[in-house]
């Protein structure tokens, strides 16, 4: 009859069926170690190292369902903007919603012969148990080794200004050429500007007294 309720024997066999996030019992002292912290991002990190022969000749490529291959290379993607880098969530759930799956089809997947998740494995982030990819891991390693390159060259680029800017500014508040040539001198006068007026305009009047703390020992 339209609009009776279900009888209680209907409700659990229906609760029985429904699909359920995948329960993963691990010992973490057995996992390994990820070596990418947590905190670690990558800002404007929009393209990735991708060698294309590899992923043409791999087995997962070759071997995997056309439908499992795609949603497999869809979590390499899905990686790059996960906490820590190049990491997945563990949690079916979260996995079939970044996929754009129900649970049900994303858990399907997983009954393959070859699934999304090939060579993922189980990795320990700072306490947090998430899947990670030899291959993934490599590219986002590299690709912070990059940034960590970049964000050092750009700060010796922006000590190397100081330092002409600090010299130019010594012989203008009747400072010596010997001074200013003075690698060392130049060095402790930027410490002490970064320590005490970090952000300030290196005026004149704050070079000349820089320059008096210096000669009574700052």
């Amino acid at each position: 009859m339209a609009g009776s309720p279900e009888s209680p024997e209907r409700v659990d066999r229906a609760q029985n069926e429904a699909p359920k996030a995948t329960l993963r019992a691990v010992d973490i002292g057995t996992i390994p170690d990820y070596p990418i912290e947590p905190g670690e991002r990558l800002e404007s990190h929009y393209f990735v190292e991708f060698h294309h022969n590899r992923w043409l000749t791999s087995s997962f490529r070759l071997l995997a369902d056309p439908e499992v291959r795609a949603y497999g290379f869809d979590l390499f993607m899905v990686a790059q903007n996960e906490a820590p880098v190049g990491t997945l969530p563990t949690d079916d759930r979260l996995l079939s919603r970044l996929l754009g799956l129900d649970l049900a089809h994303w858990q399907s997947l997983l009954k393959r012969e070859i699934t999304p998740l090939h060579k993922w494995e189980l990795c320990n982030c700072a306490g947090e148990i998430r899947w990670a990819h030899p291959v993934v891991q490599e590219m986002s390693v590299k690709a912070l080794g990059r940034r960590q390159r970049y964000i050092e060259a750009t700060e010796m680029a922006r000590e190397r200004k100081r330092y002409e800017r600090l010299k130019l500014q010594i012989l203008k508040v009747g400072g010596t050429s010997r001074m200013a040539a003075d690698e060392s001198l130049i060095a402790r006068l930027d410490r002490w500007f970064l320590t005490n007026h970090s952000g300030r305009n290196r005026t004149e009047a704050l070079v000349r007294e820089a320059l008096e703390r210096m000669s009574t020992g700052f």
